[in-house]
């Protein structure tokens, strides 16, 4: 772990900057602002990162600071939400959204493999959102937001335990993560999935899954349609479009293998992924933050027309996983590039993905035909 001077500078060079450029893009004085809330899992100083942002903009004495601790990967979607009903409740106000995960205090010096993985999957970040309650806003904003919602399976011990801020052997600190972080992760999409569907599925895909629904129940109650309808037919329960609802996705760059999952469990195509595998290429994983990331990559090549929807799917330790819905509020087109994707290559990641890919396909296949040649061969006695 690094000093607390070293981690304060992390964070004034990467979220304080970060601030200082939205204020300057959006017109409007720190001055203005009446809620500061930040996020950080793995750094939380005494003053509050909060505090130092209402310190370094000297900010006015009412403005009130929230700094949100040891939340996780998801904790930029729970400081969204914060943020949202702090403007509900108060009409007319600011509030900044600072998410950031500090790199200096996130390394580990142990041997534990386990533990190792962070240090060389993470990396250095920082997003800033302004959301406003004020009338004479509601035209220049870019999103609205429509939906927040939250999965949190800290009841369950697994689920809980998978992901831990905890002491090796040697009683080095550091992230361990368990095995069974990957079938957690899969039960809560499918919990905050089956939260979201209702508010954002068109009515033909509510229809299909409670059919779906409906049917299997039957069959396992072993009532009269279990010997009429095909095993097939009800063996597993239907997963609804989700792309019918949504334009955008911005998922969590959790690791390749993530990506890879949601792409496969959702179907959704190569366009459809390619901000959350840009986002992993370019900049590794950069925890809370990551969502914006990705956003900012849509806004940069894809562009976003008035009235889309984008998807922020947000999930990490406790374990939660976290959604936002945003709704576009006017065409939004970043034709000079975000300051993040300035330079970016997109046709020369896809080269390099489809080669890594390749060389990983046929390390799997020369792998399974040495095993193969391993067995012993079953001889039959005449």
């Amino acid at each position: 772990m690094a000093g607390t001077a070293l981690a304060r500078s992390e964070f004034s060079r990467t979220c304080i900057t970060t601030a200082e450029a939205l204020f300057n893009k959006t017109g409007i004085r720190p001055q203005e602002v009446n809620f500061v809330i930040t996020n950080c899992s793995l750094f939380n100083p005494v003053p509050s990162l909060s505090a130092a942002v209402i310190n370094h903009f000297k900010m006015g004495h009412r403005t009130r600071g929230f700094a949100l601790g040891g939340m996780g990967c998801s904790a930029g979607v729970i400081a969204l939400g914060l943020a949202q009903d702090l403007l509900q409740a108060h009409p007319g106000s600011l509030a900044l959204v600072i998410s950031h995960e500090n790199i200096c205090n996130a390394t580990y010096t142990g041997c534990d493999p386990s533990m190792l993985i962070s240090n060389v999957l993470f990396r250095c970040n920082g997003a800033a959102v302004l959301l406003s309650s004020k009338r004479h806003h509601a035209r220049s904003a870019k999103y609205c937001i429509q939906h927040i919602v939250c999965t949190h399976m800290a009841a369950d011990d697994e689920a809980y335990g998978c992901v831990q801020l905890t002491e090796d052997d040697a009683r080095i600190t550091g992230i361990k993560l368990k095995q069974e972080l990957v079938p957690v992760a899969e039960r809560a999409l499918r919990q905050n999935m089956q939260d979201l569907g209702p508010l954002v599925l068109p009515a033909i895909e509510k229809l299909k899954f409670a059919a779906s629904y409906v049917l299997r129940r039957l069959v396992k109650s072993g009532g009269v349609l279990a010997g009429v309808l095909p095993g097939g037919l009800v063996e597993r329960q239907y997963i609804p479009d989700f792309k019918k609802a949504f334009d955008f996705f911005c998922i969590h760059t959790g690791g390749r293998g993530v990506i890879d999952a949601l792409e496969k469990h959702m179907r959704l195509s190569r366009k459809q992924v390619e901000p959350s595998r840009a986002a992993l290429y370019r900049f590794g994983n950069v925890s809370s933050t990551s969502v914006w990331y990705d956003l900012a990559f849509i806004e940069a090549f894809q562009g976003v027309a008035a009235g889309q929807r984008v998807w922020q799917l947000a999930f990490g330790s406790g374990f939660k996983f976290n959604s936002s819905v945003l709704v576009a509020n006017r065409h939004i087109a970043d034709a000079a590039g975000h300051p993040a994707w300035r330079g970016f290559d997109r046709q020369a990641m896809w080269q390099a993905l489809d080669t890594l890919e390749a060389a990983a396909a046929a390390a799997r296949a020369a792998k399974a035909a040495r095993l193969k040649q391993q067995q012993p061969s079953s001889c039959v006695a005449q």
